[in-house]
């Protein structure tokens, strides 16, 4: 296995996963929440998808799906299209309401991208640094790897909740 097949392989797990959460979602469960402040599964699937999707089109160098693809109008938000959920308050996680067709598509057309751009990966461009704010350098296998875990944690989150809804009868 190359490290492109292990890379697409993972960040796979995270559109399992994620399926597996909004299947048969009702609005009710998407933005159901724990306590008045907890993320939703709307916005968690939102949020992670927004990262993965702004840190890998940075990596290739290309525009986001989001507003590229006409995602944001799609989602008609009341942030911009560059917003990715960092510093979001409880309001605007409650502000991210959004149907399991909507948040299911925009991860599937991230993921398009994600794969195009770990296709074309050779194990050498893992070692390119791409941001020299950190000690040490973050390179593209670094990043790649931050993305992974916030998103499979994120992901996770959204089961857990998911769990938590349908035991609630939500």
């Amino acid at each position: 296995m190359t490290p492109s097949e292990l890379l697409i392989e993972e960040f796979s797990r995270i559109q399992g996963t994620l399926h597996r959460t909004l299947k048969d979602a009702t609005a009710a469960t998407l933005t159901f929440r724990a306590d008045a402040d907890a993320n939703t599964i709307a916005w968690l699937t939102w949020h992670l998808s927004r990262v993965q999707d702004d840190h890998l089109a940075d990596l290739a160098g290309t525009a986001q799906v989001y507003a590229d693809q006409g995602w944001a109008d799609r989602f008609a938000l009341p942030f911009g299209p560059t917003a990715t959920g960092y510093g979001h308050t409880s309001a605007d996680v409650a502000a991210v309401q959004a149907d399991a067709e909507l948040l299911g598509g925009y991860y599937d057309a991230v993921h398009t991208a994600t794969v195009a751009y770990l296709g074309s990966l050779a194990a050498a461009d893992l070692d390119r640094i791409v941001d020299e704010s950190w000690t040490p350098a973050v390179t593209v296998g670094v990043r790649l790897a931050s993305v992974l875990s916030d998103d499979l944690q994120h992901a996770g989150q959204a089961a857990f909740v998911r769990g938590l809804a349908d035991r609630a009868g939500v």
